[in-house]
């Protein structure tokens, strides 16, 4: 029991302290994070708005496609992306294995069926509303698709924010093709797996209090974007 306060003790001193190793770790993990939250944005946002406004032959296909794969195994994720990005992959030549870039890829691909899914139920129940409108005014699909994420927009951000949550507490995918290579590509879980298996526990628990710190934050964000649209729509 001594032992695990000790470790407490020390896990605090090095958030107090801002120690190197430890904003370091972090600050990949975030940025990481944040760059795949942006492509899987820019592809999820659009794509779920179409799914839900659009009607086109092999649409419940590509519906039922993106629920499901919001379960993707993150092991073949990373799998799959490393058979892709290694020596003897297609995308070999780009030499991106065991780099950060690897771990946006995968989780990209991890949350970008995430956000489709949740992005096309968000836009699908709004549609209803403003369906009829768009018809009497011959509103371009383009342009319905675009008020409609507007007008989403705090609905849409707490998907984001699911996303991010997602991608952030990953640690099988990146691993696999980032290595967990100190000063390259060791984000918070990958760290936190190694020093407990190295028995060094205070980094492994500083870095999970910032974990749950981050997670907090996350969901404490989505509840207050949930009630300042509640008095949104109030108003």
């Amino acid at each position: 029991m001594q032992d695990f306060a000790h470790s407490f003790v020390l896990a605090g001193n090095l958030i107090l302290q801002a120690d190197a190793a430890l904003v370091e770790i972090v600050g990949l993990s975030l940025q990481v994070t944040a760059t795949a939250l942006v492509v899987s944005a820019a592809i999820g946002l659009p794509l779920g708005a179409i799914l839900a406004i659009a009607r086109f032959p092999g649409r419940m296909v590509l519906v039922v496609l993106s629920n499901a794969l919001m379960g993707l195994p993150p092991v073949v994720v990373g799998l799959t992306v490393y058979m892709l990005l290694s020596n003897a992959g297609p995308l070999g030549v780009l030499g991106l294995l065991y780099t950060p870039t690897a771990m946006v890829i995968a989780q990209s691909i991890l949350i970008t069926p995430i956000i489709i899914a949740l992005t096309r139920q968000v836009i699908a129940d709004l549609h209803q509303d403003y369906s009829d409108t768009f018809r009497s005014m011959v509103v371009p699909g383009h342009t319905a698709v675009a008020a409609l994420l507007w007008d989403a927009r705090y609905s849409l951000m707490t998907v984001l924010l699911a996303g991010f949550g997602r991608a952030i507490a990953e640690v099988g995918a990146v691993m696999i093709v980032g290595g967990n290579i100190n000063h390259v590509t060791r984000v918070m879980t990958t760290a936190i797996a190694l020093e407990t298996s190295k028995g060094e526990l205070a980094l492994a628990l500083a870095l999970g209090i910032v974990l749950l710190l981050i997670a907090f934050a996350v969901n404490g964000s989505v509840a207050l974007l949930r009630g300042a649209e509640r008095s949104l729509v109030r108003v």
